[in-house]
């Protein structure tokens, strides 16, 4: 865990954790958007750092990309919510919605020399095709180390 607590980008994950939980103090608790709003905001401020570590806790290209993904609909579904309290009457503090919007943009930046660094060589072969590194063949369902979806659903038994 010490080595992902000093990625840089799971430090910008956890201050964009911090910055949203300030938010949610300075959001009115009597407005139903709002309080929904903040449900939603912390869920994705939260499962970012979370998914950052299981990527790095599991070395395969296709498992970490798998979290990437998520980390990635979560950063934008946030952005989206953060950027929704311009446009409602009852918040006002709207320094912080340009304060997270920009620690977004260094995340992203960071996601993208992140995923980078991602081993193209250590992977499992993703038989829905989403996760397979650029370039890679798939195998040959008769090798010893084939594991593929259909392995799951043949009928013989």
């Amino acid at each position: 865990m010490k080595k992902v607590e000093e990625l840089s980008i799971y430090q910008k994950a956890l201050g964009i954790c911090k910055l949203v939980e300030s938010l949610m103090l300075a959001l009115p608790e009597d407005d139903v958007f709002l309080v929904q709003s903040k449900s939603l905001m912390m869920e994705d401020a939260i499962v970012i750092p979370a998914k950052i570590a299981g990527a790095e806790g599991g070395d395969l290209y296709s498992i970490r990309m798998q979290n990437a993904a998520v980390i990635r609909y979560h950063a934008l579904h946030l952005y989206a919510q953060i950027g929704s309290l311009r446009f409602h009457t009852k918040f006002k503090d709207l320094e912080y919605v340009t304060l997270i919007r920009q620690e977004l943009e260094e995340f992203r930046l960071l996601f993208i020399e992140w995923i980078e660094s991602f081993d193209t060589e250590n992977h499992l072969w993703d038989d829905w095709g989403m996760f397979n590194p650029a370039g890679a063949n798939p195998p040959n369902q008769y090798d010893d180390d084939y594991s593929g979806m259909n392995d799951f659903l043949d009928d013989d038994e």
